[in-house]
């Protein structure tokens, strides 16, 4: 019997296996054995076969936002309209066959934008090229979830669940579960809190399935069986996701204010121009970039050149973005903005910085 033979007998008996306390450890038990079979499906063994044609793109830029979606939903259309790339755009579906690149110029930052072909139901399992399209999205920091607004429910559960098969979290983080397998000593179990989603017994069981009998294993939260098997797996992506409901002008009023209040939604209209400047507002915030502006003692800062950084950086970013022996030669810096106490403040090379801060460094 294959894999996805094994997969689909096991989701059909977890569908008609009713939950209660009784069947919690079996289904528990199933989903680490569908995890399995999935992770296999993922990464099957090597060939000596003829490779086939390039299919990533190299990474460049700030950030790289990734267009997922099912055909005909309007991904070249909006690759289109958002950069400088022409992405060719049909009335026939699979119009794009291969990833296409382009590059928004949005307040100072360079941002890569993926319009990767259209994927189909089972593309977890190898239908289509659905593979190597959420491989794709996994190197991203954000994922467009494009959406036919009056399809979109459907297509987005679609989505949603072979982003899931594949190890994609969206819009979560990840558990407070800390894990190390090791040689010798069996499995030390430590619980912070009271569990209520799961049992100890129902964990080790699923160490075991992973033939995993010496760990350390400390549960700082009250984690889902499924959670626990993503620590035990430690290969999942947790990425943020915005979902865009194309062509609202077929809907009406009504379902468009619906929509747009779903969280993590937005809606739009590619063909007429309708709310894409709000769209790239919210992949800005999204991103969570934030742009420094330097300055030479004396003179004013330079507003036309930003550097991009992660939200989070500190001076010692700042330092290694510029040059590599700028951290040893930091002496103090002088900063003006929202993260000073009072303008201008002298910091440290641990300072975390803000949107739109201006610095001056000065070298010992």
């Amino acid at each position: 019997m294959g894999i996805l033979e094994k997969i689909k007998d096991i989701e059909a008996e977890m569908s008609r296996t009713q939950k209660n306390k009784a069947t919690e450890h079996h289904l528990g038990m199933l989903k680490a054995k569908l995890a399995k079979l999935r992770q296999q499906l993922l990464e099957p063994p090597k060939s000596s076969g003829k490779a086939g044609d390039g299919f990533e793109v190299l990474k460049s830029g700030d950030a790289r936002v990734a267009l997922i979606g099912f055909p005909s939903v309007g991904k070249s259309t909006i690759l289109t309209k958002l950069t400088e790339t022409e992405s060719l755009a049909a009335a026939y579906e699979f119009t794009t066959l291969t990833c296409i690149p382009g590059v928004i110029q949005y307040h100072g930052a360079r941002i890569q934008l993926l319009d990767t072909p259209g994927i189909i139901e089972g593309a977890s399992q190898g239908r289509g090229r659905g593979r190597q399209v959420i491989s794709v999205a996994r190197t991203a920091d954000l994922i467009l979830m494009m959406l036919d607004a009056n399809k979109g429910e459907i297509q987005k559960r679609l989505l949603e669940e072979e982003l899931e098969a594949i190890g994609i979290r969206l819009n979560s983080q990840p558990p407070n579960i800390y894990f190390k397998a090791k040689t010798a000593g069996g499995v030390n179990f430590t619980a912070t809190q009271a569990l209520t989603k799961t049992t100890e017994k129902l964990v080790k069981s699923i160490l075991h399935e992973y033939k995993i009998f010496n760990c350390d294993l400390v549960i700082r939260c009250d984690p889902t069986v499924d959670e626990v098997i993503d620590a035990i797996e430690g290969r999942r992506s947790y990425i943020r996701c915005l979902y865009v409901y194309n062509k609202m002008d077929h809907m009406s009023m009504e379902d468009v204010d619906r929509l747009s209040r779903q969280p993590h939604s937005v809606v739009i209209s590619c063909n007429m121009n309708l709310n894409l400047d709000f769209l790239l507002d919210k992949i800005w915030d999204y991103l969570n970039l934030v742009r420094v502006y330097t300055k030479l003692r004396g003179a004013p800062p330079d507003f036309n050149d930003a550097l991009i950084l992660r939200q989070g950086a500190t001076m010692e970013d700042v330092c290694r973005y510029l040059h590599k022996e700028l951290v040893s030669q930091h002496k103090y810096t002088i900063v003006w903005g929202l993260s000073a106490k009072h303008c201008p403040q002298r910091v440290g090379i641990s300072h975390v910085l803000e949107d739109e801060d201006v610095i001056q460094i000065v070298k010992k």
